[in-house]
């Protein structure tokens, strides 16, 4: 069997915040950055991480560290899919990964022990998708074993990674994140979880 430890991190961060106002990449949190804490939770759990920037890229870019690998994607407007899609070509192309972790830079509250617990649910199983749960539905943070990554490497605006999980239903285990899973998208969600969380 491959050596699935081999797993890399994947974070998205292309979006402009149009609901925010400003870049939520860099808002304040903790003593960093809601990026610059997504990196850090993500370095935890693998040496590699990628972050996909788009909107506000060469504002973004200054703030991150050198340890970083950066894809900057020009279809970022098209949607995450096309983020996911970009990054995974990459990872094909340049490296030999077995799996993939792909996190948002906006849920500040699942940080590194929740992604180990989907890091270690996956190594411990025979699942190609160990993903979270929002209810019904499934999504990121999620782990992708590498024989998924062709299917990851053409998603786009009509067909995410969301579709990717309904197909491979079979091989596919869901994590509870406990409430955790809020995506700061306005102001008010920002000031909710900073007061609750200083």
């Amino acid at each position: 069997m491959s050596n699935r430890n081999k797993l890399c991190v994947l974070i998205l961060a292309a979006g402009s915040s149009s609901r925010m106002g400003s870049p939520k990449q860099l808002l304040a949190w903790k003593n960093t950055s809601l990026l610059g804490h997504a990196i850090s939770q993500a370095k935890q759990v693998s040496d590699d991480v990628f972050v996909i920037l788009g909107a506000n890229a060469n504002d973004i870019r200054s703030t991150i560290g050198n340890d970083v690998v950066v894809i900057e994607n020009p279809n970022w407007e098209k949607g995450m899919g096309t983020s996911i899609a970009l990054g995974v070509r990459k990872l094909i192309a340049l490296y030999s990964f077995e799996a993939v972790l792909i996190m948002l830079a906006d849920q500040p509250l699942l940080e590194a022990p929740y992604l180990l617990g989907l890091k270690e649910n996956f190594l411990g199983s025979e699942y190609k998708i160990v993903a979270t749960s929002y209810g019904l539905k499934n999504g990121v943070p999620a782990v992708f074993d590498a024989s998924l990554f062709a299917d990851l490497s053409v998603l786009n605006e009509d067909y995410g990674a969301r579709k990717l999980m309904e197909a491979y239903s079979d091989s596919l285990k869901t994590i509870d994140p406990n409430g955790k899973a809020i995506d700061i998208d306005t102001p008010d969600t920002y000031q909710q979880l900073l007061n609750q969380n200083v």
